[in-house]
């Protein structure tokens, strides 16, 4: 069992993220801070809801996350949307744009050299 799964508040997939970006003890996650240990997580592809950040938040502070005051976590949900700005456009392509067809009228079609 890792050191970030025995803190407060962090469960076994948050553990398991926060190992997969190099967060593995208390100590790197303090040294990191609660922002920049959810932005690690977005960034490697995950998909982490406010409540992680909370919970970081929580499990550096000891307390259970919905203890977290209400200040705080307006600070922290500030801080996560802009750095969440800062981060480069997806990399895959926007879906096409609508498909047309186009007929063409029978006297435009040219014959095929088989039809007679």
């Amino acid at each position: 069992m890792s050191e970030t799964q025995k803190l407060r508040n962090i469960g076994p997939k948050s553990s398991a993220w926060l190992r997969q970006v190099g967060l593995h003890t208390r100590e790197e996650l303090a040294d990191a801070g609660t922002v920049e240990a959810f932005m690690r997580v977005k960034r490697a592809g995950f998909k982490p809801t406010l409540n992680l950040l909370y919970a970081i938040e929580g499990a550096l502070l000891d307390c259970h996350w919905q203890e977290v005051p209400d200040t705080r976590r307006k600070e922290l949900v500030d801080a996560a949307e802009a750095a969440i700005a800062q981060l480069p456009p997806p990399r895959y392509k926007p879906a096409a744009g609508p498909v047309t067809t186009t007929v063409l009228a029978a006297d435009t079609v040219p014959e095929r050299p088989d039809e007679g």
